[in-house]
């Protein structure tokens, strides 16, 4: 271990075995999860903290939106951050570049340990009030055919739950070309631009260094050398960011996702739109009973979806589950 990572919180792990479960920690983008701590990111270097996960409560995502977030548009749409809630309320916020890494290691850390909650308290209480509202639409009785079309949804809600990787992936995907599709080209040469800044400030920083100024200025230097960095680079055609290879990736995500859904008879939906939250709120609408057959649900499902647009403000947790299955709607124009 060539930087021994900072503890937080009152517990600690003795150095050897630290050492040892950094090195072997399964990492997601600057933070890691071990068998026996998380290991957390400062601004500047990755996994530079580490919290015992006997200590670790809670962990949830926190998004801070900019001007154009919930729309799509520009550059900065949204910062993703990943909250970890140990020793009784104390609170580490890691800041990520890429959304999708902060929803898979919380998806791992839930899997190998299930006693963590993956939503703050707030959230907890705002999705128990949504349960009884959910709760409060469903029909007492409805027919025996949206019955039985209702219970065999549940079990493809179940079936999919059980491979996570693939549905995950084909939302992401679903995200990766909607966003691609959305993003002006002007923005790629402003990023180029932005990025161009970035490599000039880190090297007026070094000269500064060499020439013994102010210590300060040195760090607003990095700093904003970091900044430009990062936000560009998010933007620049790269090997994974141009559209031959994001298309590529969401042929490869549909078709892992037709493989597994072939061995299920009968699917009820498109491969393009299989995801457990799109098959939990087509159940719900046959619950509430605005339809008797899956195929009625699923037109039900891309209409509400239709009406959630930049206009509508919803809760947290509606939103999540829309950012994670409307772009997969989007992009085949909810055929």
């Amino acid at each position: 271990m060539i930087v021994r990572p900072a503890q937080l919180g009152k517990e600690s792990l003795p150095p050897q075995e630290l050492a040892a479960d950094k090195k072997d920690c399964r990492k997601f983008g600057p933070c890691g999860v071990g068998r026996k701590a998380l290991y957390l990111n400062s601004f500047y270097l990755d996994r530079r903290y580490y919290v015992p996960i006997a200590s670790v409560t809670r962990v949830f995502k926190r998004v801070a939106m900019s001007k154009g977030g919930f729309t799509g548009k520009g550059i900065f749409a949204s910062i993703p951050y990943l909250v970890v809630v140990f020793d009784g309320g104390q609170e580490k916020q890691c800041n990520f570049k890429h959304e999708e890494q902060v929803d898979q290691m919380i998806d791992y850390i839930c899997q190998q340990c299930p006693r963590i909650k993956p939503v703050s308290e707030a959230a907890e209480k705002r999705l128990l009030q949504r349960e009884q509202e959910r709760a409060r639409r469903v029909l007492p009785k409805i027919s025996s055919q949206a019955q039985s079309a209702a219970e065999e949804l549940d079990r493809v809600q179940a079936y999919l739950e059980r491979r996570p990787a693939l549905f995950s992936e084909l939302s992401n995907a679903s995200k990766k070309k909607r966003t691609y599709e959305r993003t002006s080209p002007s923005y790629k040469w402003i990023a180029l631009i932005i990025t161009l800044l970035g490599i000039g400030t880190l090297l007026y920083g070094v000269i500064s260094l060499i020439n013994g100024e102010q210590f300060a200025v040195y760090f607003m230097l990095f700093g904003l050398s970091a900044l430009f960095l990062f936000s560009g680079a998010h933007v620049l055609p790269t090997g994974r960011n141009n559209r031959r290879a994001i298309e590529a990736r969401l042929e490869q995500a549909t078709s892992a996702v037709e493989t597994y859904i072939r061995h299920y008879p009968e699917f009820p939906l498109p491969a393009r739109y299989a995801h457990p939250i799109t098959v939990k709120r087509m159940a719900d609408v046959i619950r509430e009973g605005r339809a008797d057959n899956a195929q009625a649900a699923l037109a039900l499902v891309k209409e509400d979806l239709k009406k959630l647009n930049a206009d509508v403000e919803v809760e947290q947790e509606e939103y999540d589950e829309v950012v994670a299955i409307k772009p997969m709607f989007l992009i085949y124009d909810y055929e």
